[in-house]
């Protein structure tokens, strides 16, 4: 069934008059002239089918029934404004939504999220992890890091990382009977598939190695899942520089061969056109940025960005 409630504007109105004992200071609130109240108290007695007001030597008293309707609606307006002051703040600080692959959020934000808590006390970081991304922001989610081109219609999409895929192996891989001394050992090896084998064929073509089948070896739908194969010995895996280098550093994986390979795909973060220069939607991707460009120097020398940047996969 259908609720019964009378016409909001006259509620806004009667609590107004209700609340001033009356209809001049309520029309200045309002900003509309005092017959208009004066016509909304009007109609409102008219849907409720009894007096709200009454006068009195040129005062403005409530009635028995218009004290017991304004204390109920006071209440309610009163929430009314909490709410909307509430979802106002949050607008500028509070929630922050991110949905990103689930490689990067382990392997990068969520180990660097400390760094923004404490810059950002006020702002709430809730992490979504998502394995496909169709190019468009969904309502809940206020940023996202997307892996690709760049190419996506209608959304604001900043570079965050090149990717550049390095072959990586646990440290037990190198004492084996079959050591790692040159590109041509890799066929002794399993090698470790992330998504597809296109990888590891545009490695082999641009280094020119020879005797290698890339056709053969496991194949595995998340960085981190080949990452791990790796770190167990299971194989060389070609992953990303960013994703892996905390196990690089941590010395759980080790990197057999200087020779790397550039792609065309890249991290990005990405927002509503509209958000990304204000309130925390801003403040959140300065952040992303301002961290991968300070790594990003650090990761991938400039000689390297210069001699590869024209052999991508």
């Amino acid at each position: 069934m259908a609720r019964r409630l009378p016409p909001l504007n006259s509620l806004r109105v009667f609590e107004a008059a209700a609340r001033y004992l009356s209809f001049t200071r309520a029309a200045e609130e309002l900003f509309v002239t005092q017959a208009a109240v004066s016509h909304q108290v009007k109609a409102l007695e008219e849907f409720l089918g009894m007096k709200l007001f009454r006068r009195r030597n040129r005062s403005l008293l409530l009635t028995e029934e218009g004290q017991s309707y304004f204390l109920d609606l006071k209440d309610i307006f009163t929430a009314i404004s909490d709410a909307t002051d509430k979802v106002l703040e949050r607008s500028e600080k509070g929630a922050l939504t991110i949905s990103l692959p689930p490689s990067f959020a382990i392997q990068w934000l969520v180990p660097r999220l400390a760094d923004f808590n404490a810059q950002e006390p006020d702002i709430d970081v809730r992490i979504k992890a998502v394995d496909m991304d169709d190019g468009s922001l969904s309502d809940d989610v206020d940023v996202a890091i997307y892996y690709g081109r760049g190419n996506w219609p209608g959304v604001r999409a900043d570079k965050l990382y090149l990717e550049c895929l390095i072959p990586v192996c646990s440290p037990q891989l190198l004492l084996g009977a079959k050591p790692l001394t040159g590109l041509e050992d890799l066929k002794h090896h399993t090698l470790l598939h992330d998504s597809m084998r296109k990888h590891w064929k545009s490695f082999m073509k641009e280094h020119q190695v020879d005797g290698v089948s890339v056709n053969h070896g496991p194949i595995f739908s998340h960085s981190m899942m080949v990452i791990q194969a790796a770190m167990h010995g299971q194989g060389i895996a070609l992953v990303n520089n960013v994703l892996v280098q905390p196990d690089l550093d941590a010395g759980r994986l080790v990197q057999p061969f200087d020779e790397v390979l550039m792609s065309k795909n890249a991290f990005y973060v990405v927002c509503d056109n509209k958000q990304a220069d204000s309130g925390r939607v801003a403040t959140f991707r300065d952040w992303m940025i301002s961290k991968a460009a300070a790594e990003q120097d650090v990761l991938l020398d400039n000689d390297l960005e210069e001699n590869h940047l024209g052999n991508q996969a």
